[in-house]
């Protein structure tokens, strides 16, 4: 399989369900992709899209955790984000909730689960449910394809920059 293809993101928000599911390869170990989601310096360094700066408030990825960071844009916008951890089980699976300060009272509930491939490689899938077909509709038309597909794309490259 093309290496190239193999890590896309594959984004799909099922015709009339509040779901949207995803699913990314990478070349790298259950381990590395579980800790650069649960430590809060290596997170700020690749989550969502370029050109933005990351303000991390405060990222506990734990059972009960909270977080909240705030994104800002070249324009100054800023743009903030927080939830809960409900569950957290290292190198295979995290529960969290997902608000967008910009859409208060619109909680998502979003399932990460981290499969080891073999081979020094594992998959990241994602199934995030949301409250309506509106909010999921929303999230959808967002940019939100393309800016998990820049993050993934940065996590990639800080996997790469830390076995290099």
């Amino acid at each position: 399989m093309n290496k190239a293809l193999r890590n896309d993101l594959h984004v799909s928000a099922p015709e009339g369900l509040p779901f949207i599911d995803f699913e990314r390869e990478f070349d790298f170990p259950v381990a590395d992709v579980f800790r650069a989601h649960a430590d809060p310096d290596l997170v700020a360094r690749w989550l969502g899209p370029r050109g933005l700066k990351m303000e991390m408030d405060h990222y506990d990825f734990r059972t009960g955790g909270t977080y909240r960071y705030i994104h800002t844009g070249p324009d100054g916008v800023p743009y903030e984000f927080s939830g809960v951890f409900h569950t957290v089980r290292e190198n295979e699976f995290a529960i969290q909730t997902f608000e967008f300060g910009g859409y208060p009272d619109v909680v998502s509930i979003e399932f990460l689960t981290f499969t080891d491939l073999g081979d020094g490689r594992c998959r990241l899938s994602g199934h995030a449910v949301y409250p309506s077909m509106e909010a999921r509709d929303g999230m959808v038309s967002s940019g939100m394809e393309q800016g998990m597909g820049e993050g993934y794309e940065r996590l990639e490259e800080l996997l790469r920059e830390r076995s290099a």
